[in-house]
């Protein structure tokens, strides 16, 4: 019967034996520190979970298993935060972050021909990430800067009026080795305003 007891406490919020040996991962270490930050509050599991993926670039399963033995929750609960929201990625994203709108503004003022560009370029489909997870490659619905239509994010980077040259000069720097950091830079490239 006590075995039946300590298996349902695992079902409960605690990692089951194998989960836990694994749990002194660099996962389990970054969830500790994040949610330490947070004051290891369970109502903070967006913000815990926005830093995480900013730090580890996407969210494995071994770090919602962590942030979920952090937070003393239920992993089931930590997953379908991270599964309801779109902006986190379940999946690896590459160091250099390449995202194109294909917003109404921007389809219509040629969206579809940059992003037909970026996907020949990186030799990547939207939605992919290059096996040396060097660069992610994303299409969105709207970045919501549509005075500046077509519009291309890199690292965090917006670059308005795209066209296949700008895209060329923009992505020059990834493409080369020892390209800029995801931090180089913020913001509107050549004072464009947002």
């Amino acid at each position: 019967m006590q075995q039946r007891r300590t298996a349902g406490v695992a079902g409960r919020g605690q990692a089951s034996p194998g989960l836990r040996r694994s749990t002194v991962s660099a996962e389990r270490a970054a969830a500790r520190i994040v949610v330490r930050k947070y004051g290891g509050q369970r109502r903070a599991v967006i913000q815990i979970l926005q830093d995480l993926q900013e730090r580890l670039r996407w969210l494995a399963p071994e770090t919602l298993e962590a942030v979920a033995l952090e937070l003393k929750m239920p992993p089931a609960h930590v997953t379908s935060v991270a599964t309801f929201y779109k902006s986190f990625s379940l999946a690896p994203r590459g160091r250099h972050i390449c995202t194109v709108c294909m917003g109404t503004a921007c389809h219509v003022r040629g969206g579809a021909t940059v992003l037909e560009h970026f996907e020949r370029k990186l030799g990547l489909r939207a939605g992919q990430t290059s096996p040396d997870r060097e660069v992610t490659l994303e299409r969105v619905n709207c970045l919501g800067a549509c005075a500046l239509a077509p519009l291309a994010v890199i690292d965090g980077r917006y670059h308005g009026q795209m066209n296949e040259s700008k895209a060329d000069k923009v992505l020059q720097p990834i493409l080369r080795a020892g390209g800029p950091a995801p931090d180089a830079g913020s913001g509107p490239e050549d004072g464009e305003a947002l």
